[in-house]
């Protein structure tokens, strides 16, 4: 046994012991350690291990000694297997931090990857790149002299000239640096993000694992199909980056968590069918008439775990729920759940902003995969700290954002609305606030007549929105006449009860083009002024709309809300406003705990008409008043509101959590009295109440929605897009050709029937 001294990234010197004959560079990668390694220091990650000495690299497992002799062909480099530990190539499963990165120039090695296009400077020269899967740059050299007395060497380079690209190969040769070629200013490196490393292997070995089909033709504009997913993944490297960020962001989120004294736990996946709120998918049992249900979400086994004395909960959930699919939702998908005991909302909403903080520290020294304009680059620094690009001379000619260096860096608390607020100031319980601007009350400006024009309500709210846009008033125009002709054929609709009222800013004419709300309104309207409604200014759209006066019930939009999103959407698209390219958060908080049940679908099956907004766990703010069982009999129970708070990010829902229901009395009070649940669906969480009833203490919890998350780190309008392999609008795995027809076998053996359709004649 001997003692290897290790640097951390802190200057401090720590000992790792290893048997004495072990190679000192097996070091270099302890997230991939070798099995002989006994010991290591808890403190001790990979980030914080380097080598001693330079030579160490060089002279240990990434270096191979030359096989061939002279005058005969180099035989292949021995396999990792066949060389018994003795020495070790730069294989990637052995190699977690950089394929090539710690290699000395003009070692001989031994390089895995994938040939690129071979590109032929004469019948003796030929270059081709080696995609090795890491940040480097590695291209293969194949060089035949006029006075080349080798056949070998002849023939070696006939073989990398008949191996098709994009074959996996064993590359052997001499590593050389090649020279970079000057950046220029517009393509000038991200600050804080590696930098690709240039080399040269002189080739004197090739060894071709698997031949890529000759009837794949690839393309720059190849375009390929949900079946072929595996070349989607192959050919795309910016989709790989996304999936390789996902593994970063959800190691960071374990890592900060695991610090904050959380443990991972899993629950299962096969588990019951309960009314929890969603349909479910059943997996049938041999049993007759038995049947599993997947998980909506781990809620009930991780209120259970509370019970248990198990305070501290996460995991990297699986959720199955059988749901239309849309482009922000699959049948199944990830959620990083936590649940807390002991805690309240506040505690529970500063753990979750501690990992948002987390994952945007470790962006700031990421490349993130995001794509405005064809130019890669991280803007994580949104979310810390504004920067005016026009102050920086070296940002107005990269035409990339600066980032702060990351000590300069201070996490902002999100903001928080409730539930009443953002309905009222965005229209949406899902609130983008890259749009600077608020909807503003003005019913009591305009006439009796005006709101005649716009909606045939009694009474109604009438509310205003406006849009500054960069372009003169008659093009300001013709993009909102383009906009509402077009109305009709998208989803959104509006009702028959009212109609927006279109205006454009334009001092050219009389009343500034606000003639149509009347001369007193129209000079009010014009001269207001708040934090979130400036004055309005020449080409500015202003848009107004009536509702009707009633409570907000839960539902997620106004009328007035989607037109608001949707007309901004476009501006961006048409380049009318410039693109927000940052994060946004809010917290929106103090739901109604209860909603009308307007889908017989979902809910929980009870005969009230109303459903919990959230889940049927959820707690009341405050314990039930007289006050709040009135409005629940008087069908009024929007009126209750609930601990439920959603984490919102440039207006998509991204997660929501609530503090729950830790009495059974309480519980079972919710589910019979309130929702008037049937005995039969009470019973189903019999194991539920049980815990519940064993001195269950207070706990809260969030669930944070990974796919859409990372999908909106990555600016992509699709979960899709960050998934390996995802389910198309239907549910379908196009790719895999699921879900697969059943056989007469396969109903016999789970005693199933068919009813409206019929079983293959042909078993699969």
């Amino acid at each position: 046994m001997r003692s290897v001294a290790l640097r951390c990234l802190s200057g401090a010197r720590r000992r790792l012991y290893v048997p004495a004959a072990s190679p000192v560079t097996h070091c270099i990668s302890l997230r991939a350690r070798p099995k002989q390694l006994r010991w290591i220091s808890q403190t001790t990650t990979s980030e914080d291990v380097v080598p001693e000495e330079q030579n160490d690299i060089s002279s240990g497992e990434q270096t191979l000694e030359p096989t061939a002799t002279a005058g005969t062909p180099e035989q292949p480099v021995d396999s990792p297997q066949e060389t018994d530990g003795k020495r070790n190539e730069n294989h990637p499963l052995n190699s977690t931090l950089g394929q090539v990165t710690g290699f000395e120039r003009g070692s001989t090695v031994a390089l895995y990857g994938f040939l690129g296009k071979r590109r032929d400077k004469s019948s003796r020269l030929s270059f081709c790149n080696l995609d090795t899967g890491g940040l480097e740059d590695v291209q293969i050299v194949s060089k035949v002299r006029e006075d080349e007395d080798k056949p070998w060497v002849k023939d070696l380079h006939q073989k990398l000239k008949a191996t098709p690209a994009y074959s996996p190969v064993r590359v052997g040769g001499v590593l050389e640096h090649r020279p970079r070629p000057a950046r220029k200013d517009e393509d000038e490196q991200v600050e804080g993000t590696p930098e690709p490393v240039a080399w040269d292997i002189q080739m004197n070995n090739l060894e071709v694992f698997n031949e890529f089909s000759k009837d794949i033709i690839v393309s720059e504009d190849a375009v390929w199909s949900p079946s072929q997913r595996h070349l989607q993944l192959r050919f795309d490297p910016l989709l790989r980056k996304r999936l390789a960020l996902r593994s970063s962001v959800n190691f960071e989120a374990r890592k900060y968590l695991m610090k904050m004294a959380f443990h991972e736990y899993e629950t299962p996946v096969l588990f019951k069918s309960t009314p929890e709120g969603a349909r479910e998918f059943l997996v049938p049992t041999r049993q007759p008439g038995l049947a599993y249900a997947l998980p909506q979400s781990p809620q009930q086994s991780k209120q259970v775990l509370m019970a248990s004395g198990i305070l501290r909960y996460f995991q990297f959930a699986r959720c199955f729920r059988d749901e239309d699919s849309r482009a922000d939702r699959q049948p199944e998908f990830t959620q990083l759940d936590i649940e807390m005991g002991f805690a309240r909302r506040k505690d529970v909403m500063k753990t979750v902003e501690g990992i948002i903080n987390s994952v945007f520290h470790m962006l700031r020294v990421s490349e993130v995969p995001r794509e405005v304009g064809g130019v890669l680059y991280s803007s994580a620094g949104e979310l810390f700290a504004r920067y005016d690009k026009s102050r920086d001379p070296d940002s107005q000619r990269s035409g990339r954002t600066k980032l702060w260096p990351l000590r300069d860096l201070r996490f902002h608390p999100l903001v928080q609305f409730s539930y009443k607020e953002v309905m009222e100031k965005f229209g949406t319980d899902k609130p983008d606030l890259r749009i600077p601007t608020s909807i503003c009350r003005v019913e009591h400006l305009l006439s009796e007549d005006f709101q005649k024009m716009i909606t045939s309500l009694e009474d109604p709210i009438v509310e205003a929105i406006q849009f500054k846009l960069n372009d003169t008033p008659s093009e300001h125009m013709a993009f909102i006449r383009e906009f509402m002709e077009n109305l009709p054929k998208t989803t959104l609709k509006f009702g028959s009860s009212s109609a927006p009222g279109v205006f454009v800013f334009d001092e050219s004419k009389p009343l500034n083009g606000l003639s149509a709300l009347g001369h007193q309104a129209g000079e009010e309207i014009a001269s207001m002024e708040s934090k979130y409604w400036p004055r309005l200014q020449n080409g500015d759209l202003l848009i107004v709309h009536a509702r009707e006066r009633t409570d907000f019930k839960g539902e997620g939009w106004t009328e007035l809300g989607r037109l608001r999103k949707t007309i901004y959407d476009a501006a961006v698209q048409k380049g009318l406003i410039e693109r927000d390219i940052g994060f946004r958060f809010c917290w929106v908080k103090n739901f109604p705990l209860f909603t009308p049940d307007i889908d017989p679908g979902e809910g929980q099956g009870g005969a009230a008409g109303v459903k919990a907004t959230h889940h049927p766990f959820t707690a009341p703010i405050d314990p039930l008043t007289a006050q709040d069982w009135e409005n629940i009999e008087n069908g009024k129970p929007w009126l209750v509101r609930g601990d439920h708070y959603d984490l919102v990010l440039n207006g998509n829902e991204i997660g929501g959590g609530s503090r729950r229901i830790h009495n059974r009395a309480m519980q079972e009070t919710v589910m019979r009295s309130i929702l008037k649940m049937p005995e039969s669906g009470i019973a189903q969480f019999k194991h539920l109440l049980d815990a519940l009833d064993a001195g269950c203490p207070p706990h809260a919890g969030f669930a944070l929605g990974w796919d859409r998350f990372i999908s909106l780190l990555c600016d992509v309008d699709s979960v899709r897009d960050v998934l390996a392999f995802p389910k198309n609008q239907k549910g379908e795995d196009l790719f895999a050709s699921s879900p697969s027809q059943l056989t007469k076998s396969q109903l016999d053996t789970y005693h199933l029937t068919p009813s409206d359709w019929a079983v293959p004649e042909t078993e699969a």
